[in-house]
């Protein structure tokens, strides 16, 4: 049974952190490219960033460069999203996908993801 668990979303003041962790099991993890798409209240699903299987960051979205980076433990079959000085306009919740094509993670695709997780809420406010 394939699972991707999402973790570490909440309640953060603007300029705040927070550290994303998706757990994956039941498929090949080291075989698949990841990423964390959010979708927000009204808003379509914005890709935020994702990496390869090797670990090379293949997309960060360009409001978030500088503040959010992405890493993968293949070890552990997890990823986090480390999201640093959080702004409001961050609000939305925050999803993990996996695909065996990481031509999938790019902004223009609209296609699902192989899987994805039932998404984790973080909400930017003062």
């Amino acid at each position: 049974q394939v699972q991707l668990e999402e973790s570490g979303g909440g309640l953060v003041q603007p300029g705040g952190s927070l550290r994303l962790s998706c757990t994956a099991s039941g498929f090949n993890f080291n075989s698949y490219a990841m990423g964390w798409f959010r979708q927000a209240p009204g808003k379509g699903r914005e890709l935020v960033a994702s990496i390869n299987w090797r670990g090379s960051t293949l997309y960060i979205n360009e409001p978030m460069k500088g503040r959010f980076t992405i890493h993968r433990d293949n070890t552990k079959n997890t990823i986090h999203l480390q999201m640093n000085d959080l702004k409001p306009e961050d609000t939305a919740v925050y999803y993990c996908a996996a695909d065996r094509q990481f031509l999938k993670f790019r902004p223009t695709n609209t296609e699902d993801y192989d899987y994805r997780g039932q998404g984790t809420q973080v909400t930017v406010s003062a």
